[in-house]
């Protein structure tokens, strides 16, 4: 009798502990979190641009219309997260009450409140998700509920913490600006060229006044430092490319050589206590600005934004030509030249090499 042959049968792979919690953790705070950044920014931050162009152009339906997209911040951040974790559509669609349930309750801390919340009730959503008949009940039931209610007992506290610390932060730098200065631009600027958001951390603290100064121009340091050295290799579409973009682009180059990223991280470590202690930059706009740099120029409408709200106010009697001065320098100006000066020692060391930061755009 001839032997049969048999297709051998996939074993599934196993993976370990550490293993399946990396995914976990990947999925959790880089991929949902990058997902909130893009839903602050097509709600909040780009309603406070409109906003800003209807106060200052005299638009009043512009005011409007950007006033309606910055309410829905929390809806729009809950959607995203759930996008991000692959949600089934019914769930997708029910995150926004969700989102607009954390928010609210999470008061100045909202942002990770909704990170939080989102995640939960997306994940107690997919559990029920088509296993009854009446799914287009029992779906969006489970998911709001559970989000909704958990959103009383857990918002309110875990706003009170992301705002208790972002506090502390802003309270440190106005107590030392100096040190205060070179860490929350280092830390925010290396954060937002890695894969995670550093708009999202900035919007979860409530990164503001000196704090949020020193972000801006950490994250500047980054975007504009990574333009101008990798320029040789990359030409204009490049410079656009980081320059507005995100410097995150050079993440697979700084992997290959981790040197590469000298020259822009310790520009923000000058420009960072610059922004404190000398031009005494503050972002008194909406918080999540903070951790954008020059991506669309969102950190520079944040605080030209804030220092009209606070003309408005009468908290600063106007804005003066240093004040323009300390901007174009701190975000632009400085950035390029501190990086370009450091990475060209680099190069005599032979730390750095042409070809290293190309890109494939």
């Amino acid at each position: 009798m001839e032997d049969i042959k048999r297709t051998p049968v996939p074993v599934p792979e196993k993976r370990t502990p550490w293993e399946i919690l990396k995914s976990y953790l990947n999925l959790y705070f880089v991929d949902a979190m990058s997902a909130m950044a893009q839903g602050l920014f097509a709600s909040l931050l780009i309603g406070t641009i409109i906003s800003t162009l209807g106060t200052q152009l005299d638009v009043p339906l512009l005011t409007e219309i950007g006033d309606f997209a910055k309410s829905m911040a929390g809806p729009a951040m809950a959607v995203a997260i759930g996008y991000a974790l692959k949600a089934p559509p019914l769930v997708l669609f029910s995150l926004a009450a969700v989102g607009s349930a954390s928010n609210t309750l999470g008061g100045e801390g909202g942002p990770l409140a909704v990170l939080v919340l989102a995640i939960i009730a997306a994940e107690l959503g997919k559990l029920v998700s088509k296993k009854t008949p009446v799914d287009i009940l029992v779906t969006p039931l489970v998911t709001i509920l559970s989000g909704s209610l958990l959103a009383y007992v857990l918002a309110p506290p875990i706003g009170s913490a992301a705002a208790a610390v972002g506090q502390l932060i802003m309270w440190a730098t106005d107590l030392q600006p100096f040190l205060m200065g070179i860490f929350v631009s280092v830390l925010v600027g290396v954060a937002l060229t890695l894969p995670i958001s550093s708009a999202a951390i900035c919007a979860a603290l409530g990164l503001t006044g000196l704090a949020g100064g020193a972000a801006v121009a950490g994250c500047c340091a980054q975007m504009i430092g990574f333009a101008v050295i990798s320029f040789r290799e990359n030409r204009w579409g490049g410079l656009v490319a980081q320059g507005l973009g995100t410097s995150m682009l050079q993440v697979p180059n700084i992997i290959k050589n981790p040197r590469i990223w000298i020259a822009p991280t310790l520009a923000s470590a000058i420009t960072g206590p610059l922004a404190t202690c000398v031009f005494r930059l503050e972002m008194n706009g909406a918080p999540v600005s903070s951790g954008m740099g020059t991506c669309g120029l969102v950190g520079q409408i944040g605080v030209v934004d804030g220092w009209i709200n606070d003309v408005a106010k009468g908290l600063r009697p106007a804005v003066t030509p240093m004040d323009w001065i300390g901007l174009v320098l701190l975000c632009f100006v400085l950035p390029a030249v501190l990086a370009w000066v450091i990475d060209l020692g680099l190069r005599k060391l032979g730390w750095v090499k042409d070809g290293d930061m190309k890109l494939d755009v």
